[in-house]
C-alpha cells in the first residue's frame, strides 16, 4: 500500500510521520496543503513564509543566519535537519497529482483533512476510479505531539496493513482502533 502523510505546511507532524513510516519500510510521500509554508518567527505575527519546493536547505541556512539561539532554542533547525535527511523541500498536496495514487492519506488535523478532501471530490478527475481512504488523527502542531502522532500513524497503518481488504473492514478496524487509542478519529473514502 502507498501512504500520504499531510498536514499543513509538510513541515513537522507529516515529516515525522513520513520519517517513522520510511523507517518501518512502508511506501510514503508526505505533503502540505497551505497556501505557503509558515515557521515560527521572532513573533506571533512575524512568521516565516516560504514558497513550497523550497528546500528545507535554503530555509535551514536562512533561520540559521537570522537568530541561530532563537531557532535552535524553539527546535526549528533541529526540524528542518530531520527534514533534510527526508527529502529535499516541502510539497503541496494540491499539486501532487504527477506523484500518482495513494491508497491511504493521513491528516494530522480537521481543516487539512476537509481540504484534502475536497481536492480529491472537487478537483481531481477521478479516471482510476480507484479507492482512497482518508483519515485525519488530531495532532497538536508541537515537537512532542508530533512525535507522538507519528507513532499512533504508524500502529494505525500497520493495522491497515494487516486487513485483508480495507474496504471490507474499515468500520472494525476504526472502532478497535479508537478503543485502543482512546482517541476518535475521522475517515473518509474518495476515488481517483
Amino acid at each position: 500500500m502507498r501512504y500520504a502523510m499531510v498536514c499543513s505546511s509538510n513541515q513537522n507532524r507529516s515529516m515525522e510521520a513520513h520519517l517513522l513510516l520510511q523507517r518501518h519500510d512502508f511506501e510514503v510521500a508526505s505533503y502540505g496543503t497551505g497556501a505557503h509554508v509558515k515557521l515560527p518567527g521572532p513573533s506571533l505575527h512575524q512568521p516565516n513564509v516560504f514558497a513550497f519546493g523550497t528546500p528545507y536547505k535554503s530555509m535551514f541556512d536562512q533561520l540559521r543566519r537570522q537568530d541561530p539561539d532563537l531557532y535552535k532554542r524553539n527546535g526549528i533547525l533541529a526540524m528542518l535537519k530531520r527534514n533534510l535527511g527526508v527529502k529535499n523541500a516541502p510539497q503541496r498536496w494540491q499539486d501532487n497529482s504527477s506523484d500518482g495514487w495513494f491508497d491511504v492519506v493521513l491528516t494530522f488535523e480537521e481543516r487539512v483533512f476537509d481540504l484534502v478532501l475536497e481536492d480529491m471530490n472537487n478537483t481531481r478527475e477521478h479516471k482510476l476510479m480507484r479507492t482512497v481512504l482518508i483519515i485525519n488523527l488530531e495532532v497538536k502542531d508541537n515537537h512532542e505531539e508530533a512525535a507522538a502522532g507519528a507513532r499512533v500513524a504508524l500502529d494505525l497503518c500497520r493495522e491497515l496493513e494487516a486487513s485483508e481488504s480495507w474496504e471490507d473492514e474499515i468500520d472494525d478496524i476504526v472502532a478497535k482502533f479508537e478503543r485502543e487509542q482512546e482517541r476518535k478519529i475521522l475517515y473518509s473514502v474518495s476515488f481517483y
